[in-house]
């Protein structure tokens, strides 16, 4: 019984983790969608990366510990983290902003699934 209470407790633990990581991620996506360019890394730019290493650091340290407790229940990846990380980057030559892209985001984020 100690176990199942155990996974139980760990299961609610992986539950608010990945609200906080989804509740972070918005917040972010917001600022961005808002003109603040940086969160996508578009320009590469090392002022603008300084900025968000913070962001970035919180949100992979809350995915680090998501994947651990989604592992240890069996369960499948969390891949929000991971599609995130590669929307960043050097974007093709016809891409759109950071705040255009932060507002598609945020409109997948708060559709029901």
């Amino acid at each position: 019984m100690a176990r199942a209470d155990r996974l139980e407790r760990l299961d609610k633990r992986r539950s608010e983790m990945e609200a906080d990581y989804r509740a972070a991620l918005i917040e972010a996506l917001e600022v961005t969608a808002a003109g603040k360019w940086g969160l996508f890394d578009h320009n590469a730019d090392k002022i603008m990366r300084a900025a968000t290493a913070p962001i970035i650091d919180k949100l992979t340290e809350l995915a680090d510990e998501i994947a651990e407790a989604r592992e240890a229940l069996f369960m499948e990846p969390f891949t929000l983290h991971d599609e995130f990380m590669a929307s960043r980057g050097k974007p093709p030559a016809n891409a759109v902003g950071e705040p255009k892209q932060a507002r598609a985001w945020l409109e997948r984020l708060k559709r029901p699934d």
